[in-house]
């Protein structure tokens, strides 16, 4: 990134000037006209008349002219002045950057602009402001361009009041729309760059070293897990697509072992996690009556769901507080009519006259196809983890209840095997011991598992 010029210096005459016609920013030196005379250059630089001399070339990338570039870097660095932000936002600046980042082809300008905004954002106060923006979609914006996403990111890891700002509104927000749009910035953040979550993880492990006693009383210390749990709960009934965000950043969190102790180090925090997580497995989505086809909409979000409470259900031997009981028969219940139902959606029509030609088969890999196939894979291993810790009571519980009846013992093999063959062994042994007659007539219909029992 190249070095951006300082701000300007006004000459002698323009400070006289300033101070006779009150033209000074706040308790600054800049020039409120200076800076109109900027923005209305920027103004120019998107306005339908420019932008059409380029419509024939969609893909053509403009370069910056020299004299726009320094004054625009100019207000990049005076943009870190509160005063200066606080100005910018009072003249409805952000529309003009959103409106560069919407319609100018030249990278250097859209860059300086996020520069800019992620300047102003690390005010609290304007950030809120910036968020609640319905039209505005700010962090999104950004950080889905390649060009400029990296920088905005390294932005968000130099100034701590973000995090600050983004937990204070997943945890007090109950504005829908906001949580959506807070939750999609924090999950396209934690998938660019897993630095940056790690340092979110840490964040709110204890207050820091060199702050007064008196301080962190008064100010809160964010943790990003509650934070995150506190604006699924908000969500939940209002935006199914939220909810599938917050749960896909818990996802995230999962995959790194600092996420994982961050949810099951405190019971508190396992707790209200579990709590919400199971209850959406078993009492919400994928119900016995509901159609097969609804996996299609709940297919993302189920897959996140069974990925965390895998990873929970896996760190229950390492903490006794994590112990959980009667939760094995409802998981396996719901595990099982997950993979029905993907089965019944993977199913291709029988008159289907597509020909069985090499490129039909590339092409029939969709994006549901692929989304599926991901909820089986995590529905398998964590199946196949349950299995493992069943104890001889459970499976009698189960084959009494109907939870482990023989079309939905059925349904579990054909998906775990062979992959999982030693589970579905160890469980067919147990089953002998519980019910011989069962076992023996399950295994008529997987006949690799008849040596399994002795």
């Amino acid at each position: 990134m190249d070095r951006n010029p300082s701000p300007p210096t006004p000459s002698r005459e323009d400070e006289d000037t300033e101070v006779a016609g009150g033209d000074c920013i706040g308790s600054t030196v800049y020039s409120k006209h200076w800076l109109f005379g900027v923005l209305s250059g920027l103004i120019q630089i998107v306005t339908p008349e420019n932008t059409k001399s380029n419509s024939d070339d969609e893909e053509q990338v403009m370069e910056l002219d020299e004299e726009m570039e320094n004054e625009i870097c100019k207000v990049w660095d005076m943009s870190m002045d509160q005063d200066v932000a606080l100005f910018l936002q009072e003249f409805n600046a952000p529309d003009i950057f959103m409106g560069v980042l919407a319609k100018s082809k030249c990278p250097r300008l859209r860059e300086i602009c996020v520069g800019i905004l992620g300047n102003m954002a690390c005010f609290q106060e304007i950030c809120v402001s910036l968020s609640n923006d319905k039209n505005l979609g700010l962090l999104l914006t950004c950080l889905s361009q390649t060009e400029v996403a990296s920088v905005w990111v390294e932005r968000t890891r130099e100034y701590p009041a973000i995090y600050d700002s983004i937990c204070f509104i997943m945890s007090s927000s109950t504005n829908v729309d906001l949580l959506v749009k807070v939750g999609e910035v924090v999950d396209k953040l934690f998938d660019l760059d897993e630095k940056l979550m790690l340092e979110w993880i840490r964040n709110g492990a204890a207050p820091p070293l060199d702050q007064p006693k008196e301080d962190s009383e008064e100010q809160p210390v964010f943790k990003i897990v509650p934070c995150v749990l506190e604006a699924a709960k908000q969500v939940r009934s209002e935006n199914p697509e939220g909810l599938d965000v917050y749960m896909h950043i818990l996802q995230l969190l999962t995959t790194v072992d600092d996420g994982i102790q961050a949810i099951v180090q405190c019971p508190d925090t396992w707790k209200d996690t579990w709590n919400l997580l199971f209850d959406l497995v078993c009492h919400e989505f994928c119900q016995s009556d509901d159609p097969p086809i609804i996996l299609q909409e709940q297919k993302t979000v189920l897959a996140s769901v069974f990925s965390v409470l895998s990873a929970m259900y896996a760190s229950q031997a390492e903490q006794e507080y994590l112990k959980v009981e009667k939760v094995d028969l409802p998981l396996i219940d719901s595990l099982i009519r997950v993979l029905e139902n993907v089965e019944h959606c993977q199913k291709k029509p029988e008159n289907s006259t597509e020909s069985n030609t090499e490129e039909t088969q590339k092409s029939d890999l969709t994006q549901e196809d692929f989304h599926l196939k991901i909820l089986k894979d995590i529905s398998c291993e964590f199946l196949s983890n349950i299995l493992q810790a069943l104890t001889k009571e459970t499976v009698a519980q189960g084959l009494k209840e109907g939870q482990l009846s023989k079309q939905k013992c059925s349904c579990a093999f054909q998906n775990l095997l062979p992959f999982y063959n030693p589970v579905v062994e160890d469980f067919i042994k147990i089953l002998h011991e519980v019910d011989k007659a069962f076992a023996d007539d399950l295994e008529e219909s997987f006949p690799s598992l008849k040596d399994a029992a002795y």
